[in-house]
Protein backbone atom coordinates (compact mmCIF):
# COMPACT_ATOMS: atom_id res chain seq x y z
CA UNK A 1 0.00 0.00 0.00
CA UNK A 2 2.36 2.78 1.06
CA UNK A 3 4.40 1.80 -2.60
CA UNK A 4 1.48 2.54 -4.36
CA UNK A 5 0.98 6.00 -2.49
CA UNK A 6 4.07 6.86 -3.21
CA UNK A 7 5.74 5.76 -6.31
CA UNK A 8 4.93 6.45 -9.40
CA UNK A 9 3.93 10.47 -9.34
CA UNK A 10 3.11 11.72 -13.08
CA UNK A 11 1.55 14.71 -14.40
CA UNK A 12 -1.85 13.44 -14.02
CA UNK A 13 -1.86 12.90 -10.23
CA UNK A 14 -0.68 16.03 -10.06
CA UNK A 15 -3.46 17.59 -12.17
CA UNK A 16 -5.77 15.52 -10.66
CA UNK A 17 -4.95 16.58 -7.31
CA UNK A 18 -5.06 20.25 -8.05
CA UNK A 19 -8.37 19.53 -9.95
CA UNK A 20 -9.83 18.33 -6.85
CA UNK A 21 -8.18 21.14 -4.45
CA UNK A 22 -10.12 23.96 -6.94
CA UNK A 23 -13.46 21.47 -6.83
CA UNK A 24 -13.17 21.71 -3.35
CA UNK A 25 -12.30 25.65 -3.11
CA UNK A 26 -15.14 26.60 -5.91
CA UNK A 27 -17.74 24.12 -3.91
CA UNK A 28 -16.42 26.58 -0.70
CA UNK A 29 -17.04 29.59 -2.12
CA UNK A 30 -20.17 29.29 -4.22
CA UNK A 31 -21.58 27.08 -1.44
CA UNK A 32 -22.66 24.75 -4.04
CA UNK A 33 -21.69 21.28 -2.01
CA UNK A 34 -22.27 18.72 -4.94
CA UNK A 35 -18.91 19.92 -6.33
CA UNK A 36 -17.55 18.00 -3.49
CA UNK A 37 -18.54 15.04 -4.78
CA UNK A 38 -16.44 15.68 -7.86
CA UNK A 39 -13.87 16.74 -5.97
CA UNK A 40 -13.71 13.19 -3.80
CA UNK A 41 -13.54 11.29 -7.12
CA UNK A 42 -10.61 13.02 -8.37
CA UNK A 43 -8.93 13.01 -5.41
CA UNK A 44 -9.36 9.18 -4.97
CA UNK A 45 -8.34 8.83 -8.53
CA UNK A 46 -4.79 10.66 -7.81
CA UNK A 47 -4.09 9.54 -4.28
CA UNK A 48 -4.66 5.31 -6.08
CA UNK A 49 -3.59 6.09 -9.30
CA UNK A 50 -6.73 4.62 -10.87
CA UNK A 51 -8.36 5.46 -14.22
CA UNK A 52 -7.01 5.49 -17.22
CA UNK A 53 -3.02 5.32 -17.71
CA UNK A 54 -0.99 7.02 -20.55
CA UNK A 55 -1.26 4.55 -23.11
CA UNK A 56 -5.09 5.20 -22.88
CA UNK A 57 -7.76 2.74 -21.64
CA UNK A 58 -6.97 -0.75 -23.60
CA UNK A 59 -7.73 -3.86 -22.22
CA UNK A 60 -5.12 -6.20 -22.58
CA UNK A 61 -6.25 -9.34 -24.83
CA UNK A 62 -3.46 -12.22 -24.22
CA UNK A 63 -3.81 -15.66 -25.29
CA UNK A 64 -3.81 -18.07 -22.91
CA UNK A 65 -3.48 -21.14 -25.02
CA UNK A 66 -0.01 -22.46 -25.87
CA UNK A 67 0.65 -21.66 -29.41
Amino acid sequence: MKKLLFTNWHFMRFFRIALALFLFYNAYITHEWFFIVFGIFFLIQAIFNLGCSPNGCNVSYKSTKNE
